[in-house]
């Protein structure tokens, strides 16, 4: 655990001044570089090239070095992430940290972000004398985009001219080859741009005692089975396995519940139980926890169990007792009474489509929450059908890849336009998509001008993964939790992912603690969990 929160912040701009703090005064904005450089005609030549810069490799220095040159000021033009359309994760680096990198580089004078799709409009802005392109944009006729570009080029009297080379290198190709192991720098730079530090992070996980918070939601019991495979059998072409031990876990909206207990909340708890001995387990295993608890029986139903077989690390099976029809009228209004009768500061809808929740019932359960306190929407499918749209309007809403392609009827988007689709359609305040060990996607209605930035990718935090069952409802809670505490989106996802990581370096689905977060922050910071 940090010592001395305080220094944490203060040892990381340090560091940053000492690296790449000098350069960041050549990054400059589109207004700022045009009064620098002046309107032509000048006293000395600027040349301007543009492209993504996604790895500086061999072939841009062999351009920026022929460009250096032709002119006496070489201007750097970095295509903002939200136009990088290539690749299924392009951009692999964050514009902040590519703007820095060429910014380090000696050749380079001046570098802009272009928040355009095109090069057009600052090109036509900053009038350079010059504008260079690879080889490669001529050698098999003049690309369309290019004789845009060589025509905004020409209204002023400038010129385009390519750079020489037998040697076409490709980012997306080397990525593919090596993926360099970047998290930090990039986490750093989303943190630079946010203008957070580590010191704010920890300090929401101070808030986060006492916060009142209601879910609602399908439980689960995971029961894991843990055998040795004795070998096939002698007839069929069956595995036969001998059963060593078991433990049974609170998963679902229980496992929620229980998370965001064990980080300081004030808990609330409503969902669906079957009339059975799993009842009884589940009853008593919150009432350890001290969580006013709405446990409705079922008397038609089994309380779910979802029973997994490992054997050496593996899972063999999965075994479900379940029952997914829907709730009764009776049942919904009795649901609905519990949650009109406390105030919370948040509601956490977790959803696993096991009778509480569908298209009809969502809208009923939403309208019986008070309607200025914050909501968040958790809808885990898996083998069940369930669309995370139908939970319109709310603060945060939490999908996997799976499940948001399923809501758009769509398997054939990029990651990031499938996100902001559903961003849209969603209405929802943010979205924090699920990538798995990825890490996750952040979406938000950009804050332009000064903030353009309406996507932020995270890496995983994960050093060594065991178990990841339970890391989207660690993701849920703590994420939710940060929120309400910090009406920050990038440090409450920070935290989110870290406790995600926490659950996933586990066996079991055991409640994440405020000072496992605050480890795993550490080891992010030290740059441990690359």
């Amino acid at each position: 655990m940090f010592k001395n929160h305080s220094l944490i912040r203060h040892t990381r701009k340090t560091v940053d001044e000492m690296s790449l703090g000098r350069y960041n005064e050549k990054i400059k904005t589109i207004d700022g570089l045009r009064k620098i450089i002046g309107k032509p005609p000048r006293k000395k030549k600027v040349i301007m090239c543009h492209g993504t810069f996604d790895i500086v490799h061999p072939g841009h220095i062999r351009q920026l070095a022929y460009a250096k040159e032709k002119a006496d000021i070489l201007v750097a033009s970095v295509t903002a992430d939200k136009y990088v359309a290539k690749g299924e994760e392009k951009p692999f680096v964050p514009e902040e940290l590519r703007a820095k990198n060429l910014a380090a580089l000696e050749l380079v004078d001046y570098v802009i972000i272009d928040y355009h799709q095109k090069p057009i409009d600052n090109i036509l802005k900053i009038k350079p004398d010059l504008f260079i392109k690879g080889f490669e944009y001529a050698k098999d006729g003049i690309h369309p985009k290019t004789k845009e570009e060589i025509k905004a080029v020409s209204s002023y009297g400038g010129e385009i001219i390519f750079s020489p080379g037998d040697i076409v290198y490709s980012s997306t190709h080397l990525l593919t080859v090596h993926r360099p192991k970047i998290a930090l720098d990039k986490i750093l730079a989303y943190m630079d741009v946010e203008n957070v530090g580590f010191n704010d992070i920890l300090n929401v996980l101070k808030k986060f005692k006492n916060t009142k918070v209601h879910v609602i939601g399908d439980t689960i019991v995971d029961k894991y089975s843990y055998c040795t495979v004795l070998g096939p059998t002698t007839k069929t072409p069956t595995f036969s396995i001998k059963l060593d031990s078991s433990e049974m876990f609170l998963g679902g909206a229980g496992i929620v519940a229980k998370h965001l207990k064990n980080l300081g909340a004030d808990v609330t708890f409503t969902t669906l139980l079957g009339n059975d001995d799993l009842k009884d387990f589940v009853i008593k295993d919150i009432k350890k926890w001290n969580i006013k608890t709405n446990a409705i029986i079922d008397n038609t139903k089994p309380t779910t169990l979802k029973e997994r077989f490992w054997a050496d690390g593996y899972k063999l099976l999965q075994v479900d007792t379940v029952d997914n029809s829907i709730v009764s009228n009776k049942i919904l209004k009795e649901m609905c009474n519990h949650i009109k009768q406390d105030k919370h500061d948040i509601y956490v809808f977790s959803d696993f489509r096991h009778g509480i929740f569908n298209k009809e019932t969502i809208k009923t359960i939403i309208d019986s929450t008070d309607p200025k306190t914050i909501k968040v929407a958790d809808s885990q499918v898996s083998n069940r059908w369930g669309n995370i749209l139908e939970f319109s309007g709310v603060n945060i809403i939490f999908p996997n890849e799976k499940e948001a392609r399923f809501a758009l009827g769509d398997q054939d988007l990029g990651i990031r336009p499938l996100a902001a689709q559903l961003y849209r359609k969603s209405k929802a305040k943010y979205l924090v998509l699920k990538l798995g060990e990825k890490g996750i996607l952040i979406y938000r209605k950009p804050r332009a001008p000064t903030k353009p930035r309406d996507f932020i990718f995270i890496d995983s935090f994960v050093e060594e993964l065991k178990d990841a069952l339970g890391a989207g409802d660690a993701l849920l809670a703590t994420t939710s939790l940060a929120y309400k505490c910090s009406k920050d989106i990038f440090i409450s996802a920070i935290l989110g992912n870290a406790a995600a990581a926490v659950a996933c370096e586990k066996e079991g689905n055991h409640p994440v603690s405020i000072k496992e977060i605050e480890q795993k922050i550490e080891s992010i910071s030290n740059n441990k969990f690359e």
